[in-house]
């Protein structure tokens, strides 16, 4: 299922609906304005919060979180050491490990678990400006995490170039 994100309308304090590739409203994004640190929710079509990404202040490197239910679901961080384009590591709660790496700033990667495609992230199919596609590849996926950790690696690699 492809959904389509736009670019620029990520800032704080403003709200937009990521749509899928039938034109339907699959997830509200509200940018939490007024707060000590970058805050965007997830929402699906009936309001309900389906997850939360957060700057991570006071970390020694660069890190954004995305929580559930007030709860850590995520952190992501740039890979050190990576001689690779831009490479980002996500740590789910549980441990588990999600590599992301592509042309970030170009909206042209990959978001892996154990070398198995999750989901691309393209402008490559789109003619709107400002506008690329997360294409989550399997079913079972949690399509709004994929999401997040789309938008929070953007961010961060805009932040840093």
């Amino acid at each position: 299922m492809k959904y389509l994100v736009r670019d620029k309308i990520f800032a704080i304090g403003d709200d937009y609906w990521i749509e899928d590739e039938n034109g339907r409203h699959a997830f509200l994004v509200d940018g939490k304005a007024l707060r000590l640190r970058d805050t965007l929710e997830l929402k699906d079509p009936n309001g309900r919060v389906l997850v939360t990404l957060r700057e991570k202040l006071l970390s020694l490197r660069d890190a954004m979180t995305v929580e559930r239910d007030e709860r850590p679901l995520a952190t992501v961080r740039r890979k050190r050491l990576s001689l690779l384009r831009n490479h980002y590591r996500v740590t789910l709660a549980d441990g588990t490990e999600l590599d992301v790496s592509g042309r970030i700033l170009d909206r042209e990667f990959a978001v892996e678990y154990d070398g198995e495609l999750l989901a691309h992230v393209s402008r490559r199919w789109l003619r709107v400006r400002d506008t690329y596609a997360v294409d989550v590849v399997r079913e079972d996926a949690d399509a709004a995490l994929l999401i997040a950790v789309a938008v929070c690696v953007i961010r961060m690699a805009e932040r840093e170039g």
